[in-house]
C-alpha cells in the first residue's frame, strides 16, 4: 500500500473511531494527522490536508489543546501558529484517561455522592434507589482507582498487568 493511501485510510478510520467514542469526527482526524506527522503543521496545512474550513480547524485545534493532546508553537520570523502532538502513544493514552476521568468519572462520583444523601423513607422505591446507586458508586470507584493506577503507571506495569489478566482468563 502506498503511503498516501495508508495515511488517508488511517485518518478516516481514526475519525470514525473518534465519533464512536463521542469525539467530533474532524477533531479525531486532526489529531490523527498531527499524530503521524513528524513536523509541525499550520492551520492552513491542516485545512488543505483534510479539506476543512478555517473555523472548523480552529475550533477543533482549540478542543485538542483543551484535552492536552496537542500543543501550539511558533517559528521564528513567522506569524503563523503551528501545531504538533506528542507521539508517545502510551503517554497520550494516559492523558486521555486522565481527561476522561476528570470530565466523566468525577462528575458522576459527585452526583452519586449527592443522591446518596436520600432520606430512607422505607419505601420500596427508595430502598431500590439506594441499592442501585450504592452498586453504581462501587463500580465507579473501582473504575476511578483503575484509571488512577493507569495514569500513574509506566508502560511495563500496564503490559504486565494486562498479560497477567489475559493469562488468568485462559
Amino acid at each position: 500500500m502506498q503511503f498516501d493511501l495508508a495515511k488517508e485510510e488511517f485518518i478516516q478510520a481514526w475519525g470514525t473511531l473518534g465519533a464512536s467514542w463521542g469525539v467530533n469526527k474532524t477533531m479525531a482526524q486532526i489529531f490523527a494527522l498531527l499524530l503521524i506527522t513528524p513536523g509541525r503543521l499550520s492551520v492552513d496545512d491542516i485545512m488543505q490536508e483534510l479539506s476543512i474550513s478555517r473555523g472548523n480547524a480552529s475550533m477543533n485545534l482549540r478542543a485538542l489543546m483543551d484535552w492536552n493532546l496537542i500543543e501550539k508553537a511558533y517559528k521564528k520570523g513567522e506569524r503563523k501558529e503551528f501545531f504538533y502532538s506528542n507521539r508517545d502513544v502510551w503517554a497520550l493514552c494516559r492523558i486521555v484517561a486522565e481527561e476522561r476521568k476528570n470530565r466523566e468519572i468525577k462528575p458522576v462520583m459527585r452526583v452519586l455522592q449527592h443522591v446518596s444523601q436520600l432520606e430512607d423513607t422505607g419505601s420500596p422505591e427508595a430502598q431500590e434507589f439506594k441499592r442501585v446507586t450504592k452498586e453504581l458508586t462501587d463500580v465507579v470507584n473501582i473504575v476511578d482507582q483503575a484509571l488512577t493506577h493507569f495514569i500513574k503507571s509506566d508502560r511495563s506495569w500496564v503490559s504486565q498487568t494486562v498479560l497477567t489478566l489475559v493469562k488468568k482468563k485462559k
